[in-house]
C-alpha cells in the first residue's frame, strides 16, 4: 500500500524529526565529498565502513572472503553505467539500469554464507550516486512494493522521481536550495527516504 505523497509541509516534519536524531548525518558527512571509486580498495573499504555505520553488520574481509573481490568485479560492470543525475530528471532507462545494478549487487556474496542484501545494496547505490538513488529498508520495500527484487527497486526510484518532481513543483526552488530550506545536508533522494523512514520504519 502506498503511503501518502509527500508534501512540503510533511517533508519539513519528517527533516525537523531526522534532524533531532543524535548523529545521524556523522557516517554520510564523513563519507561526502569523496567519488567513490571501487576500483580502488581503499575506497571499497570506505563503503564497507560506512554501510557497517549504518547496521549492515558486513564483516571485514579476511582471507577466504569474497566481499572485496566481488564487489570490485560489480563496479566493474556497472560503475560507467550508473546514473549521476539526480533523482527528479532520472529516465527509465536510467532506473531500469539501477533496478538490474542493484539486483546484481544484492547479490554479491559477502561470506560464504551470506549476501550482501536488499538493504545494503540499496544504502551502497545511495553512497554511490547520492541525488539519483532514494534508499529503502525492508519495511519500506515490504510496506510499499510487497518484495525487495529489482524491478521493485525501479518501481521505488519511479515512485521518487513522481515524489521529487511534486515537491521540487511545490516549493519552486531548485533542489539544493530546497534541501537546503529543509535544514538537511543530503540530496532530495535521501529525505524522500527520510519520510518514508519516519512514517513507515519508525512508526511501526
Amino acid at each position: 500500500m502506498l503511503p501518502d505523497p509527500p508534501t512540503l509541509a510533511a517533508l519539513r516534519r519528517t527533516s525537523a524529526i531526522f534532524n533531532d536524531y543524535s548523529g545521524v548525518d556523522k557516517s554520510w558527512l564523513r563519507l561526502a565529498g569523496t567519488a567513490l571509486d571501487l576500483a580502488d580498495a581503499e575506497h571499497r573499504a570506505l563503503l564497507l565502513r560506512f554501510l557497517n555505520s549504518w547496521g549492515c553488520r558486513i564483516r571485514y574481509p579476511g582471507d577466504g572472503d569474497p566481499f572485496d573481490a566481488d564487489l570490485a568485479a560489480w563496479w566493474e560492470s556497472w560503475g560507467a553505467a550508473l546514473p549521476a543525475g539526480a533523482l527528479a530528471e532520472l529516465s527509465d532507462v536510467e532506473i531500469d539500469a539501477l533496478g538490474r545494478a542493484y539486483a546484481e549487487l544484492a547479490a554479491v556474496a559477502v561470506s560464504s554464507r551470506r549476501t550482501l542484501g536488499a538493504t545494503a545494496a540499496s544504502k551502497a547505490l545511495y553512497a554511490l550516486r547520492p541525488r539519483a538513488v532514494m534508499p529503502w529498508d525492508a519495511a519500506i520495500a515490504t510496506r510499499v512494493h510487497g518484495t525487495r527484487d529489482g524491478a521493485a527497486f525501479a518501481a521505488h526510484l519511479r515512485l521518487g522521481r513522481t515524489w521529487a518532481n511534486a515537491v521540487l513543483a511545490e516549493s519552486a526552488q531548485e533542489e539544493q536550495a530546497l534541501c537546503a530550506m529543509l535544514a538537511r545536508p543530503v540530496s532530495l533522494a535521501k529525505i524522500l527516504d527520510e519520510y518514508l523512514y519516519v512514517t513507515i520504519t519508525a512508526a511501526n
